[in-house]
């Protein structure tokens, strides 16, 4: 879904920025989406600093309209966690601070040059009870079943927060002729919006074999 954002992007002269943490993108894959590879930068996302430092820097050399797409921000490590150990309590709480000082100095920026910060991130199951939430997980909402990694910035500082979940049952999987997966049915949830338009939900079917994209006009 990233690549045909960035391929539409591309069709209305903006220059999209894929920064990639989990190096599962290849050329051909963004070609099938509809991207153009002249007109699209790829950087691997080293560490969250670093993807941050990029975009300042790329807005300040090269001011243009950018799509900026992080994939993802959950697999993106900070500085600390690569020269650091394997102890995760030795980096404890790192990437919400730097997110945290990271947006509230590139909110303004973006907004001014036109461009749009676009970031995938994972759903991650909740330990414990959320606040408002009852003993029993059943009857709990999708937002008090899940979390996402990289603290409450970024959820403060989104415009648009979609969350999408895709179905398990075998009718909700696209196969094709000879029963292989190409594809899956996609639940969107708009959790937050500053648009007027928090709380739509839809469900459509994406392909992602041979062909990348839509199922079908309605979806």
């Amino acid at each position: 879904m990233a690549c045909q954002i960035a391929a539409n992007a591309q069709k209305m002269g903006i220059i999209p920025v894929y920064f990639d943490s989990e190096s599962a993108i290849d050329p051909s894959f963004l070609e099938k989406a509809g991207c153009d590879l002249n007109n699209l930068l790829y950087v691997q996302a080293t560490a969250v600093e670093s993807v941050l430092e990029y975009i300042e820097e790329l807005m300040k050399n090269a001011p243009a309209q950018y799509l900026f797409i992080w994939d993802s921000l959950a697999n993106t490590p900070t500085n600390s966690d690569v020269e650091g150990d394997f102890n995760p309590l030795s980096s404890m709480a790192v990437k919400p601070r730097v997110l945290s000082k990271g947006f509230a100095k590139l909110t303004i920026p973006i907004a001014e040059c036109q461009s749009t910060l676009l970031i995938l991130n994972q759903l991650k199951t909740q330990i414990g009870t959320p606040d408002g939430a009852g003993p029993n997980p059943k009857y709990w909402t999708v937002e008090q079943k899940y979390f996402t990694p990289g603290g409450k910035a970024p959820a403060y500082a989104y415009s648009l927060r979609i969350w999408l979940t895709t179905p398990k049952g075998k009718d909700d999987m696209v196969l094709n002729d000879k029963g292989f997966r190409i594809g899956s049915s996609v639940k969107a949830n708009l959790i937050k919006s500053r648009f007027g338009s928090q709380g739509r939900r839809c469900e459509f079917k994406v392909l992602w074999g041979s062909t990348v994209g839509v199922l079908d006009d309605e979806s």
